[in-house]
């Protein structure tokens, strides 16, 4: 999944996390009770900050929020991913921060901790309008402290061509994924049945295998749970294709998406951005070749990881009404399907889904069938920390330097020793 959870600089988190003692108006961050926005006329500037090609494009995009609201001025300041969620640290603990923000999914729990940001206003926001893992969110403490804006979840990516000649459909369950991935090597002339990520950020493979499981990652008590056994069947059916030399782990990862088009990888797990950047580089007769599945099933269910791109508001702001109305027009209906013809991000907000521009292509309808369901990891302020921890025991299993069960072992007593952060 095209992530945009970013490397946490450590002085600028720990003086950051010094504010978070207490929130800008003297409350607890997340015992907050959010302050209805004005409905009014909105005039001013409202200084905003993204990521990625987000914040390439939305500068031209809100000129129709200027044009329908004439007083008002947005100024996007587009930023690379890798330095996003540091600036935003060291623009928090320097009180600089600017009127919104995109922020990443998996970003909340840490800023909203701060005491920084502005909490959602109930007048704006129906929570019901979203995606319910997109809402999970932005909850810190069961208050929002942001509103989703766009969402990405994980399917099954598979070459269509090299299914027929191996004479198998795309998988509905593990043990089908299994016979898939060994047919696509033994009789279609893959050399990897599936390509599986092992190196950064692949919890983003393991969580979704633990949900289908059945298993959690925190328990009743909000503490967390990852030796269980639930982790381990999800670590051993990861570690099975490496086993069955389907997923070959001893491959340079700056190969995909190349092997992909070459046909020597037959399928991998990605999110929805992948369809348009295969038909980009694989060709215009490339898309033919190649089509989306849901994600195989567990013994619970299918379940996938919802991420992307959430919106959040700065209690610094001078221009709180505008801001905020910046963020309403964004996650409205018509605006997120008119932002989905621009960017190809997924709306969050679930009505947006009936779009012509979004049910033409069936492919993209297996993401939004997946979003239904889809989970996010809890909003703690820790977690860009386990999740490094989830990096380096699962790539353990993938390397075959350790069993499921001393993985699963390893990765609850680092997630103990740094805890929640709640």
């Amino acid at each position: 999944m095209r992530t945009i959870g970013g490397r946490t600089a450590a002085c600028a988190v720990a003086a950051a996390l010094a504010l978070s003692a207490c929130g800008r108006d003297g409350g607890a961050a997340g015992d907050e009770k959010a302050k209805d926005a004005g409905t009014g006329k909105v005039s001013g500037t409202v200084k905003v900050w993204a990521m990625g090609s987000e914040g390439e494009l939305l500068g031209d995009f809100a000129k129709e929020f200027e044009r329908a609201n004439p007083g008002v001025r947005i100024e996007v300041t587009p930023m690379g991913m890798d330095v996003a969620h540091d600036r935003l640290v060291s623009s928090i603990a320097g009180n600089k921060t600017p009127d919104v923000s995109m922020i990443g999914s998996t970003w909340m729990g840490e800023l909203a901790k701060t005491g920084a940001l502005d909490p959602a206003p109930g007048n704006l926001f129906d929570k019901s309008r979203f995606f319910p893992g997109s809402w999970d969110t932005v909850q810190f403490r069961k208050t929002a402290y942001g509103v989703p804006w766009y969402v990405e979840t994980r399917a099954f990516y598979y070459r269509k061509d090299l299914a027929a000649k191996a004479g198998v459909k795309p998988p509905a369950t593990w043990a089908e994924a299994r016979t898939f991935a060994r047919a696509l090597k033994d009789r279609a002339g893959a050399t990897q049945g599936v390509y599986q990520n092992f190196r950064i950020d692949n919890w983003q493979e393991i969580l979704p295998l633990v949900w289908q499981a059945g298993g959690a990652i925190t328990g009743p008590d909000g503490k967390w749970t990852f030796d269980t056994p639930q982790m381990e069947q999800a670590l051993a059916h990861f570690q099975s294709f490496y086993k069955d030399g389907t997923a070959p782990n001893k491959i340079d990862t700056g190969a995909f998406p190349q092997n992909f088009i070459k046909g020597q990888a037959g399928a991998f797990y990605s999110g929805p951005w992948m369809i348009y950047s295969m038909e980009k580089d694989g060709g215009k007769d490339f898309s033919a070749k190649f089509d989306v599945a849901p994600y195989p099933k567990g013994s619970a269910g299918g379940t996938s990881l919802v991420g992307g791109g959430d919106l959040v508001v700065f209690k610094g702001t001078r221009n709180r009404d505008a801001a905020w109305r910046f963020v309403q027009w964004l996650t409205d209906a018509k605006t997120q399907a008119r932002w989905f013809t621009v960017s190809k991000d997924l709306p969050a907000v679930q009505s947006a889904w009936q779009d012509p521009a979004l049910k033409s292509d069936p492919r993209v309808a297996v993401f939004g069938a997946t979003l239904k369901n889809a989970k996010t990891p809890p909003p703690y302020p820790t977690w860009t920390q386990v999740g490094k921890v989830l990096e380096r025991e699962t790539e353990k299993v993938a390397l075959g330097k350790q069993t499921p069960a001393e993985a699963a072992e390893a990765m609850q007593k680092g997630a103990e020793r740094i805890g929640t952060g709640e």
